[in-house]
């Protein structure tokens, strides 16, 4: 069974940290890109940052761009997001996806909530 399980998410002040995680299990995970996406209240869901297969290369939103870290430890099947300078305008469900360009699979996690607030 193919599985993205997000984790981390919670309530937090602006300016704080979040790291979040996705565990992945079910299909060869070093061979998938990954990518965080968000989506706020009455908000379509947005691409927040992504990750090649291996590591090697990230891009990121320009809202997200100094402040979020993507990165992945392919030996534990986990990606990570960490979050600084959290502010409310981060306040969302954050999703983990895997994207395998060729046959073209992707998968989504079921989301974590995030919400930035004093």
């Amino acid at each position: 069974q193919v599985q993205l399980v997000e984790s981390g998410g919670g309530l937090v002040q602006p300016g704080g940290s979040l790291r979040l995680s996705c565990a992945a299990s079910g299909f060869t995970f070093s061979k998938y890109a990954m990518s965080w996406y968000r989506q706020a209240p009455g908000k379509e869901r947005e691409l927040v940052a992504t990750i090649t297969s291996a590591g090697g290369s990230a891009n990121y939103a320009d809202s997200m761009k100094g402040r979020f870290t993507i990165s992945r430890d392919n030996a534990k099947n986990t990606m990570y997001l960490q979050m600084n300078s959290l502010k409310p305008e981060d306040t969302a469900v954050y999703y983990c996806n895997a994207r395998r360009p060729w046959p073209g699979i992707v998968y989504w996690g079921q989301g974590t909530q995030v919400t930035v607030s004093s």
